[in-house]
């Protein structure tokens, strides 16, 4: 009978070992690239679509599940993490899809949904709050993860029509980060203030509590010449954040 237990153990535990993806292996994205070009359009996404699609949604997230990020390379890993983050994000406003008009709404007066452990990693459940928070920022210490994660908000920079990617992360994650600083919907000059999202505030300390340094490396055209030519009176200030559903 112990033999028996042990050899069903040593089995299980080989198969759990087969199951994860080392560094060895390319990560194959392709399912999440074909859900994000089907229902992200503009920056906005299309859950209802995403619902139809969910059984394919999570195929990708029982893949990444079974990913061993200690075994990637830097900058993959830091892709895989931010997948990871805006693909769970998806999955947690399905989880109240129609019935909500912003992700806040899955909270409650002592939780916020960011809290909830629902993403699956290493074996075990954690929460988008710790991805973000525990791992992205203090990790990776780089302030354009700000432009590439997804609140499912209006006012959050939008969500990427395509995977990111190791090989292509830099390119992405400067892309990103230049589309938003240069959107006047989101940041602008009027008078002697920069206006600016509140992103700025909340993660003051990421940037280096510089916003309009910050602003210098990506603006462009004419934003970036009146940055530059009042930047030493400009007054920053943040504008409010619209926390409604980002769907179509």
């Amino acid at each position: 009978m112990k033999i028996a237990c042990i050899l069903i153990l040593t089995g299980a535990f080989s198969l759990a070992i087969t199951n994860h993806i080392h560094a060895s292996e390319v990560l194959n994205h392709g399912t999440y690239a074909k859900l994000l070009s089907k229902h992200v359009h503009k920056g906005k996404v299309d859950y209802t679509g995403f619902q139809n699609d969910e059984k394919e949604l999570d195929k990708y997230l029982n893949y990444l599940a079974r990913i061993i990020p200690d075994t990637l390379d830097r900058n993959e890993s830091k892709a895989f993490y931010i997948n990871l983050y805006n693909a769970w994000t998806i999955k947690l406003v399905l989880s109240g899809y129609p019935n909500l008009g912003s992700i806040k709404d899955l909270g409650n007066f002592l939780w916020t949904p960011w809290k909830k452990k629902l993403v699956k990693l290493n074996g075990r459940k954690v929460t988008l709050d710790y991805i973000e928070h525990d791992i992205l920022r203090p990790v990776y210490k780089d302030p354009r993860i700000h432009f590439a994660i997804n609140c499912a908000s209006q006012s959050c920079p939008p969500l990427s029509p395509q995977p990111y990617t190791g090989k292509t992360l830099d390119q992405q994650l400067d892309a990103a980060t230049a589309a938003f600083i240069n959107d006047p919907n989101t940041n602008y000059i009027k008078d002697q203030a920069l206006y600016v999202s509140r992103i700025f505030k909340w993660f003051g300390d990421d940037f280096n509590n510089n916003v309009i340094g910050f602003f210098e490396n990506f603006a462009s055209s004419e934003f970036k010449r009146e940055l530059v030519k009042k930047k030493n009176t400009l007054e920053v200030k943040y504008l409010d954040y619209d926390w409604s559903l980002n769907d179509i």
